[in-house]
């Protein structure tokens, strides 16, 4: 029997999300997709390829047997939606894995993160809770990536790597070997890192390079 779901987000990630509960079904029944859900200011209400949005966290108050997926591209706007969820909602947080993505046995994945097609993840890996590992990205050995991370698509994280809470790696970008980056710190596109970055940073460049501090609790 088939999990009923929504999806939380219904921009361009959240569609490619609903593909990829549609490929899992493929292979295995597992996923019934109810609608989506989005913020109390979203003011579109059309359907997405057929699928409702049913309305905001309002909604999973009133249907707490039903799994989310929060399908929202930004880190620190999935840290609010998760935690927002989490205080006024009693829904479980789904976990979502593309067949056709290469994963190894010794690989731990955290609650409510989404792993998209073509991603290759090695061994003793350890994958933090509402991480969204993107199409084409690759993660080396012993890394360590806490919550909410972001990988863009074609993300090469090497071997013996730590990203801290909140990192948002972007499109292309690559991390060498023992490379730390802080919690909450931002990556260009097509960056290479080539040495730690501490926390609250916006680095880009080939090499990287830190241009920006934010804040400290910049993300709330």
């Amino acid at each position: 029997m088939k999990k009923p779901i929504v999806i939380f987000g219904a921009g361009g990630f959240g569609r490619e999300v609903l593909q990829l509960i549609d490929d899992i079904n493929e292979g295995q029944p597992t996923w019934h997709c109810v609608g989506f859900i989005v913020d109390a200011s979203y003011d579109d209400k059309s359907t997405i390829h057929g699928l409702s949005i049913l309305g905001d966290t309002e909604w999973l108050v009133s249907n707490p047997d039903i799994h989310v997926v929060v399908a929202v591209g930004s880190s620190s706007a999935r840290w609010r939606i998760t935690n927002l969820i989490k205080t006024k909602c009693k829904n479980k947080f789904a976990t979502l894995v593309h067949p056709r993505a290469w994963i190894g046995k010794k690989v731990e994945i955290g609650c409510g993160s989404i792993i998209c097609a073509g991603a290759l993840i090695t061994t003793d890996i350890i994958i933090g809770e509402h991480v969204h590992v993107n199409i084409g990205s690759t993660i080396g050995h012993d890394t360590i990536i806490y919550d909410y991370v972001t990988l863009n698509p074609g993300v090469n994280i090497s071997g013996n790597v730590v990203l801290h809470k909140g990192v948002e790696m972007g499109t292309g970008s690559i991390a060498i070997p023992r490379c730390k980056i802080g919690e909450w710190s931002t990556i260009g596109a097509g960056s290479v890192i080539l040495k730690s970055i501490k926390d609250n940073s916006v680095a880009v460049g080939v090499p990287s390079r830190v241009i920006k501090e934010m804040t400290f609790n910049w993300y709330k």
